[in-house]
């Protein structure tokens, strides 16, 4: 057990967004975003692009994140950097950095699942968070991933289901990107939703055998229906556009609705965390917290600032590891497709 709170440098940049972090013990220091919005041009996000743009935003990220911790290097403990998975290009960037930093200062280095990241910001130190108990299930949604997980412990979790093609945020970009709203759609749709009718437009929910989902094919739908009504109308998409992101919205938010109360009941699990950056659609949040209700389920729903990739979420997992003394080494190569349990 360590008897002085330890002060983590951590560091995130699995995607577009540059992040870093200090934790102290489980309590955040600071958490520092610089978002690249050189990606809305493209509707989506440019590897290269991505990984140039975390080199120049790398170094002022740290030093504002060390600033507002009001902390020096030489009072850093370890430094921790999401190892995977993600963009490689990104992931080297943070990568290098991290490493060239705790050999310089001679500190241990941590390597982190960037997944489990998301559901460990849960055990962050913060009053508006309950800290989850085991086992429980989680639930990371994403535009990159959409999972059901089962967690025994920090580090011991296993993954019940997955999406077989798209993630959902995916394909609220892609639906979104159809109806010709801006790059990430996803909070476009929520916001647009709130005044439209969820039960206008009827879009097919697929009936997988187990916990896996899929959402290619409810994406291929819409733009299908999109397409018939445009013959008819070319003005259907801004005729309609409320009602049909609430109706897009409400299927694509049941089709993992119905994946976890499905799990809750053959696993016999009551608690649930949710992770990642859909976690912030009110959709899903709401829809969890009436099912909570009814089900008598406890569901932990993280701050809006630890949904989207952040270096909070890092720093957490990293405090556990330090715990065990679970360490990395200068050796240890970057994975863009890393699996749970590394």
């Amino acid at each position: 057990m360590l008897h002085k709170p330890p002060l983590i440098l951590a560091i995130e940049s699995s995607c577009d967004d540059t992040a870093a972090a200090v934790i102290k013990g489980r309590k955040i220091l600071s958490n520092c975003v610089a978002n690249q919005e050189i990606h809305i041009a493209y509707g989506g996000v440019v590897p290269e692009l991505a990984s140039r743009a975390h080199q120049s935003k790398i170094v002022p990220v740290v030093q504002q994140a060390l600033q507002k911790a009001n902390i020096e290097k030489k009072d850093i403990t370890a430094i921790a950097y999401t190892q995977g998975p993600g963009l490689l290009g990104s992931l080297l960037v943070g990568s290098a950095f991290a490493k060239s930093l705790a050999l310089a200062l001679d500190i241990p280095l941590i390597p982190i699942n960037h997944m489990q990241g998301h559901l460990l910001v849960h055990f962050i130190e913060d009053d508006r968070i309950q800290t989850p108990y085991f086992p429980c299930l989680g639930v990371t949604v994403s535009g990159g991933h959409t999972q059901l997980v089962l967690l025994k412990n920090q580090f011991d979790m296993e993954i019940l289901g997955t999406t077989l093609d798209d993630a959902i945020g995916e394909a609220f970009d892609k639906c979104g990107k159809r109806m010709g709203l801006p790059y990430p759609s996803g909070p476009q749709i929520d916001k647009l939703a709130k005044e439209g009718n969820p039960h206008r437009f009827s879009f097919p929910i697929p009936n997988l055998p187990g916990y896996n989902v899929s959402y290619s094919g409810v994406k291929t739908a819409v733009i299908n229906f999109l397409a018939n009504q445009e013959q008819k109308n070319s003005d259907f998409i801004q005729s309609n556009l409320n009602n049909l992101c609430a109706s897009i919205q409400y299927t694509l938010v049941q089709i993992i609705l119905k994946k976890i109360s499905k799990v809750t009941q053959e696993r016999k699990l009551s608690h649930i965390i949710v992770g990642g950056g859909v976690a912030a659609n009110s959709e899903i949040r709401t829809q969890l917290q009436n099912m909570a209700s009814k089900e008598g389920w406890t569901v932990s729903l993280p701050p809006f600032e630890y949904t989207t990739d952040n270096a909070a979420m890092i720093g957490i997992a990293a405090y556990y590891k330090l715990q065990e003394k679970s360490y990395g080494s200068l050796s240890d190569p970057s994975d863009a497709r890393l699996k749970y349990g590394l």
